[in-house]
């Protein structure tokens, strides 16, 4: 997708704030289980495997969409494809209230995860409408919609203490659908689509649009993006039950815990957006996987009783971080995702401006299955466990595998532009001796061709003697 020929400020930032505001609510609505499914567990009594692959499941199908909305954004514009989108998100929020059962739970949560597919559409409708030097800050502050995961932690208990979750499902569908019928009346389709519609120009095929994602950069950046914003979204949905389980406190404090998490994260993703554009998208993630590491370390360790044998007998201690403590920490891990969000798609309308759709939706959807293969493998890791830290050991795994792969694959990368490169190391010692054996070599090239020149001289001198 091109950059927009004539940035227009007013009806770009129109567009921002629309569509920043949709996502926001599609947000809150693609994470109602995290909360709701608290009450829901209670009321059924499923495991934690169970309610891991109940808040998962909006996750899966929020991600799957994602390729698809994308390309259906490129082909028929955002306005459309999203007022659609939040149209039928809406009519599975008021189908939730029939659902009876733990299958139809499911079904419904699977209509419900449409809603994590509007990031897609947004990306496409937000970047049309901004210069390429101006795309990272805009859609850093795109990104700021997913406060709206914050919305519902923070909101959603206070709807369950003053109604059921079944009304509170109705509430959350009544506001669907008025923003879908908002951002209907007020939005502009993108320029993009009134020059193709007003041209009469075809869109590119299929098969075009999909052609980047045979390079394997672009799985990469979805691997990225599966640490970064999976592991943003699962913990959305995890923190909940992790605080409850920990700590022993009500639901209304868990979800406040964890809206100090998300609802920062959203809004530093326009910091990072910022950022990227300034300092350039690579180093904010070698900073965000970095912190990501750091952070994650400090929270995979669990409340632990020590027994040391002294000289004057056995000297027993414990380390068990407070709330506090553990809240401060999510608060730098949600900062450091922040950064690394913003920074991967940074990279995409920067290398892919022709196909942000589709690359943009392959990248969101592994980022969003993410979310929703990391809370069942928590469920899991508890049950099999036993230690509710098990899930911060599960994504510092990851967090370490992105780091050394994205290490690795620019060094690989910097070595085939710079073939000097491969010789080049950072001991000083080995650097010298390297450096002195190739000045050895030329000095002998040299001597060699002196003498040659020399030998060459002097028979030529006999030469001339003799005649």
């Amino acid at each position: 997708m091109n950059a927009v020929a004539e940035f227009r400020p007013a009806a770009s930032y129109r567009a921002l704030i629309l569509s920043t505001l949709a996502m926001a609510i599609c947000f809150a609505v693609w994470v109602i289980f995290s909360i709701v499914g608290v009450k829901l567990q209670k009321e059924m009594g499923f495991s934690q495997t169970a309610f891991g692959l109940l808040v998962a499941t909006p996750i899966l199908t929020g991600s799957l969409s994602r390729l698809l909305l994308g390309i259906w954004t490129e082909l028929y514009g955002g306005k459309r494809v999203y007022t659609l989108l939040m149209a039928v998100v809406a009519g599975c929020a008021f189908l939730l209230p029939f659902a009876n059962s733990y299958a139809m739970l499911i079904a419904v949560g699977l209509g419900l995860g449409l809603a994590g597919g509007s990031f897609s559409v947004g990306v496409v409708y937000v970047s049309s409408f901004f210069p390429r030097e101006k795309q990272g800050t805009a859609l850093g502050l795109f990104g700021m919609g997913n406060a709206g995961a914050a919305l519902t932690s923070f909101f959603a208990p206070m709807l369950l203490a003053v109604m059921d979750w079944r009304h509170a499902a109705n509430v959350y569908g009544s506001v669907m659908l008025a923003t879908a019928v908002l951002f209907f009346l007020l939005a502009q389709e993108d320029p993009l689509t009134r020059a193709r519609r007003a041209s009469g120009a075809q869109p590119a095929s299929l098969a075009e649009r999909i052609a980047p994602l045979r390079n394997l950069q672009v799985w990469r950046f979805s691997i990225y993006y599966f640490l970064v914003f999976g592991g943003f979204i699962a913990l959305t949905s995890w923190l909940p039950r992790y605080y409850m389980g920990v700590y022993k406190i009500d639901i209304a404090a868990a979800g406040m815990l964890t809206a100090s998490f998300t609802f920062p994260t959203a809004v530093f993703r326009a910091v990072g957006g910022m950022l990227a554009d300034r300092y350039g998208a690579r180093r904010m993630m070698y900073i965000s996987f970095s912190l990501s590491m750091l952070g994650l370390f400090l929270l995979s360790y669990p409340a632990t009783h020590y027994v040391i044998e002294g000289i004057r007998g056995p000297i027993p201690f414990t380390i068990a971080p407070s709330i506090a403590e553990r809240a401060i920490v999510l608060f730098v891990l949600g900062f450091a995702m922040a950064l690394g969000m913003a920074a991967v798609f940074k990279h995409i309308p920067t290398y892919y401006p022709q196909h942000v759709g589709a690359v943009g939706g392959v990248v969101g959807m592994i980022g969003g299955l993410g979310g929703f293969v990391l809370p069942i493998a928590f469920g899991a890791a508890n049950d099999l466990l036993g230690i509710w830290s098990s899930c911060f050991m599960l994504l510092f795994a990851v967090a370490a595998v992105s780091l050394l792969w994205m290490h690795f694959s620019i060094l690989s990368i910097n070595r085939r532009l710079h073939p000097e490169l491969r010789t080049e190391t950072d001991l000083p010692e080995i650097m010298n001796a390297v450096a002195a054996v190739e000045r050895a070599k030329e000095a002998a090239k040299a001597a060699t061709e002196a003498a040659e020149a020399a030998a060459t001289a002097a028979a030529a001198m006999r030469r001339a003697r003799a005649g």
